[in-house]
């Protein structure tokens, strides 16, 4: 009896430790999603002539991979960073962020910014990271994020 008992909480514990692996493998942005992400956000400010610093961060908000281009002013990196923190806090684009604050609908978040440019990365619904980028206009800014997503079949509202 006490052997079955052992071996049931064994398939028990393995059965548990399986789902979640699964599970956090599943919810997590690889190096490869973002290479391939950025590349794509690159390619798509190139040919607009906007020279921009691109964070790409993982759902915590560590970053997974930075680019600035040349020309890219100093100051962008700061707002690309507070851009990644918003979404992931706010869980909705920086801009979405912004208007809900003027709206009176959302409160302040700590270190949040309100300019547009910063996207989740959603896959089938699941937030697993944040992109930003700084450095052209508001709406310009998440065009090249777009492009990014989009590359990566991130859906940034789902």
């Amino acid at each position: 009896m006490t052997l079955i008992r052992s071996g049931t909480r064994y398939a028990l514990a393995l059965l548990a430790a399986t789902v979640l692996a699964a599970t956090s493998a599943e919810a997590q942005l690889t190096f490869e999603q973002a290479s391939t992400a950025m590349d794509a956000a690159e390619a798509e400010a190139r040919a607009n002539g906007w020279n921009l610093t691109i964070l790409i961060t993982d759902a915590d908000g560590v970053p997974v991979y930075v680019r600035r281009m040349d020309g890219a002013s100093e100051r962008t990196w700061d707002i690309v960073q507070m851009k990644c923190h918003t979404v992931l806090t706010a869980g909705i684009p920086s801009g979405d962020y912004g208007r809900a604050l003027a709206a009176g609908t959302m409160d302040s978040i700590p270190g949040g910014i309100h300019f547009d440019g910063g996207l989740p990365i959603r896959f089938d619904g699941e937030m697993v990271g944040a992109m930003a980028a700084s450095g052209a206009r508001g709406v310009e800014d998440a065009q090249v994020v777009l492009a990014g997503l989009t590359a990566i079949g991130a859906d940034p509202q789902r």
